[in-house]
């Protein structure tokens, strides 16, 4: 009988991973083209030879954060216990993509925290203030610059399993390398031991912090797709929504163009953000072609 181990997936190369058992590392690869296994999962691997194994089964997960587009699902972690997404006012603030990442966060229940890095910059005041109403809506705001103190930022990560999200340019790797002063040269080693030759794509890595604590550094991202979600789904993601439930004429109202809706009346008072209303109808919008099959 083969004898199974249990390890957790601590990088990600196509099919490629590396698995840490206890101080054991070992390289393993999925079983044909089989998917589905993110870092951050815990899972169970039989040896193939020393150092190298193949993943047979991936444990049950507490959440798994995720984006998906009409072709494929693109797994971002698993098992977290918070994501920190992380923004700047430069080169540019891409709000969108701030509200599709929560909204994956929310769908999975998995806690925000906004990062504004680059605060040294004079652009950010600016982004700080208008940053306020994310914190109205219960997420935390945690200003940092990268060339700064990071306490704030480490006790808010000490002990858990933190996830880094944002997109291209805003500084995540600057931040990274001043928590875990090895990152790089861990990446370095991963990316070659991983790397079987040719152009693999690091979909995350998972670094110990030295004050206890993991955090999973995903790749930058101009895009979030989110295909997953249906109607029901999309409203108990924005908590705006959440907050005026029962307060509309109609129970089934979907807050688009229904008369008496609470949500559209806030909205007009100004008490809703107006970009995020725009991404939700987005959102309803795509929701309904697909449910149309057009």
């Amino acid at each position: 009988m083969v004898e199974l181990h249990t390890g957790r997936v601590e990088a990600a190369h196509g099919r490629y991973f590396r698995i840490k058992e206890g101080e054991v590392i070992t390289d393993c690869v999925t079983r044909g083209k089989k998917g589905g296994v993110a870092c951050g999962d815990h899972v169970e691997f039989n040896l193939t030879h020393s150092g190298s194994g193949v993943i047979e089964r991936v444990l049950p997960r507490n959440n798994l954060l995720y984006r998906s587009d009409e072709m494929r699902t693109k797994l971002i972690a698993a098992n977290v216990d918070q994501v920190l997404v992380v923004v700047a006012a430069v080169p540019m603030f891409r709000e969108e993509l701030l509200i599709r990442c929560i909204l994956a966060c929310e769908v999975e229940d998995i806690p925000v925290r906004i990062i504004l890095n680059k605060i040294d910059l004079p652009e950010s005041a600016a982004l700080e203030a208008y940053l306020q109403h994310y914190v109205a809506l219960g997420y935390p705001l945690v200003p940092v610059s990268a060339l700064g103190d990071l306490s704030t930022l480490e006790a808010a990560m000490a002990g858990k399993t933190s996830v880094f999200v944002g997109a291209s340019g805003m500084g995540k790797s600057s931040l990274l390398n001043r928590l875990v002063p090895e990152a790089n040269a861990a990446v370095g080693e991963i990316s070659i031991a991983l790397d079987a030759g040719k152009h693999t794509t690091t979909h995350a890595q998972l670094h110990a912090l030295p004050r206890g604590g993991d955090i999973i550094d995903s790749p930058g991202m101009q895009e979030f797709g989110l295909q997953h979600l249906d109607m029901d789904t999309l409203m108990a993601a924005f908590p705006e929504i959440r907050q005026r439930k029962g307060e509309c004429r109609f129970y089934n109202c979907q807050h688009l163009k229904e008369p008496s809706c609470a949500v559209r009346n806030a909205l007009e008072t100004g008490d809703i953000s107006a970009v995020r209303m725009r991404v939700y109808e987005s959102l309803a919008m795509q929701i309904a072609k697909r449910a149309s099959g057009r």
